[in-house]
């Protein structure tokens, strides 16, 4: 970390200019500050109140060795606590133990996400000690080398990562099984609706999977599709006019009803909810007769047209449902999208079932739902294109856009409005009233970052702009 940064970070914890001065006499950096003891501190100038408040501030941190901490006879147990604490779900299995052990041996650290993963690929083969060593070594290899250096601009290689493949990317919408009611927004159209973390999608739809013992059945399925799709009575019966007699005559299609699993009292009970049309509904001779009270044209007129919106069955905002075999089994895709009332419906898998509405799935589930849906939608978008992106750069902008309990986007409104940095905010979007408005504030802009940094003409505060190179001429007559 340069001098500036440091001095920075500690401005930042409300550590005084005359003390940061001190401190940075003996210490480079947070870290090495972190770790001194209050007498350290003492030694330096600062009081004993001084050297206290600087240590809460900073963090104070434990020195320790790695290589000792490995080879502690306690070191095992205090692992196989921590594994079982990270797995959660599970205790660790023998081969994870067999693998822990095998890499405290070795003097190698894997991540235990890692080891869970090798352990779980292995399991169940006859696999010599040495070879797996050899594994565990090359795994740690390629896991050293994948690591990122620590002034390394993560922020910037996931932008260009995500943001190049992005050029490339079509603008188009998918049409499902020559289906026209129902598409799905893909390409860049879908990238910009994930990052603008728009509430509504442009086109809403869920993917419903129903419980493992009623998938396969394709009858179950359709009716379970069918309660769900809205279901207006134009859709199941014509409707006549009698404007001798006043009234409006519904004729059920039979055929339709047992396709919907509708019947005649379920429509007089729907029809009978209607403000315009309460009272008024009957059954006569199979048929549904609704009679205007009083002798008006008007009257008559809006009891036709109630009658013609009544949605008879449906949940509210599905549009359409359609079926798709999958394997074994089938799976139910909407036009709209409604995943809190879904849940409630009988045989759906409350696991499986998901929406393209991060929004709604934030509502619902909650931000850790959502930050999982960012990762897979924009992850799914990519690939449909054809495109490769790591996925560490898209969790890095789903943890971002998450981190503070809610969904953010990344625009003006979001993330990027509110940066520090006033410059920043200012290259981004509205120059001019950013700018006008730091003048009026009087806000003060440290140039930590990488776009303030070059619009002013200055290296960047990352790989050798991160470091301070100090020269001393050696004086005349000094030894060589």
């Amino acid at each position: 970390m340069a001098r500036k940064d440091t001095q920075n970070a500690l401005r930042r914890r409300g550590i005084s200019d005359a003390t940061i001065d001190i401190l940075l006499s003996k210490y480079r950096n947070l870290k090495s500050i972190g770790e001194a003891e209050p007498a350290d501190l003492v030694a330096l100038g600062l009081s004993n109140d001084e050297a206290e408040h600087v240590l809460k501030a900073v963090g104070k941190r434990k020195k320790s060795s790695k290589k000792a901490k490995r080879s502690s006879t306690a070191a095992p147990a205090a692992e196989k606590v921590e594994f079982t604490e990270i797995v959660k779900t599970r205790p660790p299995t023998d081969m994870e133990e067999k693998l822990l052990t095998m890499t405290e041996e070795m003097n190698i650290e894997l991540s235990r996400r890692v080891l869970s993963e090798l352990a779980s690929r292995i399991d169940g083969f006859d696999i010599p000690e040495d070879r797996i060593k050899l594994l565990l070594k090359t795994t740690h290899q390629r896991f050293e080398k994948h690591r990122m250096d620590a002034n390394e601009s993560a922020g910037i290689l996931a932008a260009q990562s995500i943001g190049e493949p992005g050029t490339q990317m079509t603008m188009r919408t998918f049409h499902y099984a020559g289906v026209a009611e129902i598409n799905v927004t893909l390409g860049l159209p879908r990238l910009i609706e994930i990052v603008d973390a728009r509430r509504i999608p442009s086109t809403p739809m869920m993917e419903i999977h129903l419980l493992p013992d009623v998938a396969g059945d394709v009858d179950i399925v359709r009716k379970v599709a069918s309660k769900l799709e809205k279901t207006t009575l134009l859709d199941i019966a014509d409707i006549e006019t009698d404007i001798v007699n006043m009234k409006v005559v519904v004729h059920p299609d039979a055929v339709k009803m047992e396709q919907k699993d509708i019947t005649l009292e379920q429509i007089q009970e729907k029809l009978n909810k209607e403000r315009r049309l309460r009272g008024l509904v009957k059954i006569e001779d199979g048929n549904i007769v609704i009679s205007s009270d009083e002798p008006s044209f008007r009257k008559l007129q809006g009891i036709v047209q109630a009658t013609r919106d009544s949605v008879i069955q449906g949940v509210d905002g599905i549009e359409r449902a359609i079926l798709r075999k999958q394997g074994p089994e089938y799976v139910i895709y909407t036009a709209g999208s409604n995943l809190r009332d879904i849940l409630t419906v009988e045989n759906v898998d409350k696991v499986h079932t998901t929406t393209n509405s991060i929004q709604e799935i934030y509502d619902v589930l909650g931000v850790e739902a959502a930050r999982n849906s960012i990762i897979h939608e924009a992850t799914r978008t990519l690939e449909e294109q054809g495109l490769t992106v790591d996925i560490r750069h898209i969790m890095l902008v789903a943890d971002l856009m998450t981190n503070d309990g809610d969904v953010k986007a990344i625009g003006r409104h979001g993330i990027s409005g509110r940066k520090s940095s006033v410059l920043a905010r200012a290259a981004f979007e509205i120059t001019a009233t950013h700018l006008l408005h730091a003048a009026l504030t009087g806000e003060t802009d440290l140039l930590d970052g990488v776009a303030e940094n070059i619009i002013v003409g200055q290296p960047v505060t990352l790989g050798t702009g991160a470091v301070n190179l100090v020269y001393t001429p050696k004086r005349k007559g000094a030894n060589q």
